[in-house]
């Protein structure tokens, strides 16, 4: 079984930063304790406040599946919407 990482870049407006960051912080403990996440971890970058990233790492693509689909997430997208310069999301294999 192949895992999957995840690399969620995530770019508030400006003037949006905290209100972005309560959002995400929020969804930190609920996603860990979703079968098949292995690994979920926030980082907000040290140069650029309004940059966050997660770097997640789920037991399969039907995990990841799953979680796109709860409502935690749900309630994040709708709390953030409007809020974000950018939005990007890669799924990526380990190779080493």
């Amino acid at each position: 079984m192949t895992r999957l990482t995840v690399i969620a870049s995530i770019k508030a407006k400006e003037d949006k930063i905290e209100e972005v960051k309560t959002e995400l912080l929020k969804l930190i403990d609920v996603t860990r304790a979703e079968e098949g996440c292995i690994s979920y971890d926030l980082h907000q970058d040290n140069q650029n406040s309004a940059h966050f990233l997660f770097y997640e790492v789920w037991q399969n693509q039907a995990a990841l599946d799953k979680h796109s689909s709860t409502q935690h997430l749900m309630d994040f997208k709708a709390a953030t919407a409007g809020l974000m310069e950018e939005f990007t999301l890669n799924k990526m294999t380990k190779i080493g």
